[in-house]
């Protein structure tokens, strides 16, 4: 439940604009698209598309700003980072009804978001300590040898619908106090907690120029990846488009890390708590409507526990309280489009089609006075098989599919074998199970007994297969070394003894 009653719901219906050199603007392009409210369908605003031009003057602004910002002691930097902080947490209440009105997700989901950007805030605020380079002293006679990170320049930042104000936080805090100039392209489709970030920025004391907010579509995209003082990429979304980011970003010369998509597993072994794993699955299939990277879609039931699980799923399932997400009674809000309704929708027919055993059907659902908004009730299917467009796409929505295992090894198997390798969780109550399935699981976050296996700032995001595209994970520590480059120096002060050119390779003397 949440409790968002005493919280005045997000009702703007100002242009969503840009925000570059420290200010708002209202965009120049004349392209503009609609922004929805989910629970009632209707249109709530419109944001501003930026076309090429106006990237370019945002990068242009953001380069002039990066020089001076990159050379501020990262003390200095860090000290607005604090600032930054404490208005978070001061606004963090405003900040979830923004992102519940154009989202959708209940408030107290919303919230969690905050928070958990807020996380990142905070481990960024430690950027001198992360920064630190390694010395050697007398690595040679009379020579030293140290390294230091320093910044790269311009960055960018392309996040997805989901999570509006946590997935920018996996980027721009830890980019901007590490030394660069920020540019972020948010989604189209809930564009204005971008905003509210850079006006909290801004009252922070960053200097203008160095956080920008580029609303746009893929004439942003494409404009960010070719430009040349764009030194890196940061991206979380599909699949396609990761694998688009990170060839473009790779063709242009420039550093990029890429999330795609994801097909989470939760594994449930015949010792397990049945009671316990059924609240595990409905909070991570059906929370923010199944609209998490991290979102569990596959339930593997490993022998007779099966039957259990699934008739107290259904039980629970039928009984979700699905409504407008500013509703504090309400566990389950509305998907962020008609056009996500649909597709949805589509998946489950192509379920049923297929010969998955429908037991709970979301289809046709409605919200009484909500009977416009973009609403999909929860569906849950049993005895799905890996060969089903159901079990082999990522769905994005409130629908758990089951499948059958006889056995430990063939669910490891049935996990290993799919192409998305995001996150996975298994349940048990058997410590040797457990050591087994994390060490010879092949996914990138494991969960045990924990079903949305999100690590904390300082261990970074990120997972295998074509859920990842990158080589380094997002935020942590490796979020510091993908917006920083090693330098290498080594010296040596000349005592004035000469001993003439040397034409072999340099060796420690």
């Amino acid at each position: 439940m949440n409790s968002s009653t005493s919280i005045t719901p997000y009702t703007s219906d100002a242009l969503v604009g840009h925000h570059v050199g420290g200010q708002r603007i209202a965009g120049s392009s004349g392209r503009t698209q609609a922004v929805y409210n989910p629970a009632s369908g209707a249109v709530a605003r419109q944001v501003a598309l930026a076309s090429t031009d106006e990237v370019n003057d945002a990068v242009r602004i953001a380069r002039a700003s990066a020089r001076e910002w990159g050379d501020m002691p990262p003390i200095r930097r860090a000290r607005v980072m604090n600032r930054f902080l404490q208005l978070m947490n001061e606004q963090r209440d405003t900040l979830a009804a923004i992102i519940t009105a154009e989202h959708g997700k209940v408030f107290a989901d919303a919230q969690g978001e905050v928070s958990r950007g807020i996380d990142i805030i905070e481990f960024a605020c430690g950027i001198p300590q992360l920064l630190k380079g390694a010395f050697t002293d007398q690595v040679s006679t009379g020579m030293d040898n140290w390294t230091l990170r320093q910044p790269l320049g311009v960055v960018a930042g392309i996040t997805p619908f989901n999570f509006p104000c946590m997935v920018p936080c996996w980027m721009f805090p830890i980019a901007i106090a590490a030394g660069n100039s920020f540019i972020l392209k948010p989604s189209e489709r809930d564009p204005s907690a971008a905003l509210f970030m850079a006006d909290l920025l801004t009252e922070a004391g960053l200097p203008a120029g160095v956080f920008n907010v580029i609303q746009g579509d893929k004439t942003a995209v494409d404009a960010l990846l070719e430009h040349p003082d764009v030194k890196a990429i940061s991206f979380v979304g599909s699949t396609p488009i990761a694998q688009y980011i990170q060839e473009g970003a790779a063709r242009h010369g420039k550093r990029a890390q890429s999330l795609g998509g994801a097909k989470n597993h939760m594994v449930v072994m015949p010792d397990a708590d049945p009671e316990q794993v059924v609240d595990a699955l409905m909070g991570a299939a059906y929370g923010s409507a199944g609209e998490r990277c991290m979102a569990i879609s596959v339930a593997v039931l490993v022998g007779a526990i099966g039957d259990q699980v699934v008739a107290l799923l259904a039980q629970r399932a039928r009984l979700l309280k699905v409504g407008d997400g500013m509703d504090g009674s309400a566990e389950m809000g509305p998907l962020v489009t008609r056009e996500a309704k649909l597709r949805v929708e589509g998946y489950v027919d192509s379920g049923v089609a297929e010969g998955a055993t429908l037991v709970v059907d979301g289809r046709q659902f409605t919200v009484a006075g909500c009977e416009d908004g973009f609403f999909t009730g929860p569906t849950l299917f049993d005895h799905v098989t890996a060969d089903m467009r159901i079990y082999r796409e990522e769905i994005f929505g409130p629908v758990l599919s089951c499948v059958r295992v006889a056995s430990f090894d063939e669910a490891v198997a049935l996990v290993n074998a799919h192409e998305f390798a995001n996150g996975v969780a298994c349940y048990t109550n058997d410590g040797h199970t457990a050591r087994e399935f994390a060490r010879h699981i092949e996914v990138g976050m494991v969960g045990i007994n924990v079903p949305l296996p999100v690590p904390m700032a300082w261990h970074g995001f990120g997972g295998w297969k074509r859920s990842n595209f990158g080589d380094t994970c997002a935020y942590g520590e490796d979020g510091v070394r993908f917006y920083t480059r090693q330098k290498s120096v080594m010296q040596r002060w000349p005592n004035g003894i000469r001993t003439g050119a040397d034409f072999a390779m340099p060796v420690s003397k």
